[in-house]
């Protein structure tokens, strides 16, 4: 499925900001579960320095600077991307290994060979470990139970039990009040899933990205109305001959909004920005200004497939 992605950020100063630094995370990286055929980002006023570099967890990450004073920052990035759907059987969630292996896989043991994944088993900024994760965790990891399988049932219960109230948090509230109220938006749902998997001795990561909405019949997408998206991926090692577990394995996305999973990827109306241990390490876009005491944020995204394209325009979502 190839989707067509406009995401347009805009900050208000005031007052006006003198200078400022910026970087952003707002380019869809390569995956296989999908292939980027064109991105790019549009910003005013017009950068000194503009530079784009690969980050540590293999995301596009942008650096920006602007030596001019400004009371707004307009940034416009755009992106074409093609989604692939990797085949898998469901039921291999039964065949995994027990979770207690795949926690002892993260112990350090001399001599042991190195896993790349198990950077993503401890904490983060945003994930801190408490007892309480812990014990939400436990009903769905029970004894020798094969670890996809508990993974999708926690997933499955934060689903059921949470409930999703936009405006409800903010980046700053904490997973564990999230957790307490039961309630919050995607990126909440996410870091609590991080916080019960890294309890467990997990490795999962953070993925932003984006996710196509449905249009209700007779309606028309609105540009504008759709929201970035966040779900979770949990690191599943292979097993060797022997039975032991090798040092590459296999990432499976939860995304406990919506209760889907799958290898790689959701589905293929999901589109992956940036992944990390956290919302910290794929903020879209943070800085340093100097000036602009307080500000105002809007964000716009449309997520619509290719063949929406060649409709008439669409109706912003401010009509």
């Amino acid at each position: 499925m190839l989707l067509h992605i406009t995401h347009t950020t805009t900050y208000h100063y005031a007052p006006q900001v003198n200078t400022a630094q910026h970087m952003a995370h707002l380019l869809p990286r390569d995956a296989s579960s999908q292939t980027v055929h064109a991105a790019q980002m549009h910003i005013t006023p017009e950068p000194q320095n503009c530079s784009e570099h690969v980050d540590v967890f293999g995301n596009k990450r942008t650096f920006f600077s602007l030596p001019v004073a400004h009371d707004t920052l307009r940034i416009v990035a755009t992106s074409a991307v093609e989604t692939h759907f990797i085949p898998f059987a469901p039921e291999l969630a039964a065949h995994t290994p027990a979770w207690e292996k795949v926690r002892d896989h993260f112990l350090y043991h001399a001599g042991a060979a190195w896993d790349a994944a198990t950077e993503f088993v401890f904490a983060s900024p945003y994930v801190q470990p408490h007892a309480d994760f812990a014990d939400y965790a436990r009903a769905s990891f029970t004894p020798q139970r094969p670890v996809l399988l508990a993974a999708c049932d926690l997933m499955a219960r934060i689903h059921q039990d949470f409930t999703y109230a936009s405006a409800s948090t903010d980046i700053n509230t904490p997973a564990l009040e999230a957790l307490a109220r039961r309630e919050g938006v995607c990126q909440d749902f996410a870091h609590i899933l991080l916080g019960c998997l890294r309890t467990q001795g997990l490795a999962a990561r953070y993925v932003s990205g984006y996710l196509l909405t449905e249009v209700p019949e007779g309606k028309t997408r609105l540009i504008g109305s759709d929201a970035s998206h966040a779900w979770v991926s949990v690191y599943v090692p292979n097993t060797q001959e022997d039975g032991s577990l090798a040092t590459e394995g296999q990432w499976f996305d939860l995304d406990p909004t919506n209760d889907r999973w799958g290898l790689a990827s959701p589905g293929i109306d999901y589109v992956t920005l940036a992944i990390g241990r956290d919302y910290a390490d794929v903020s879209p876009v943070r800085g340093v200004i100097h000036g602009g005491a307080s500000h105002t944020l809007e964000v716009g995204v449309t997520v619509q497939p290719a063949t929406e394209l060649h409709a008439k325009a669409l109706p912003s979502v401010a009509e």
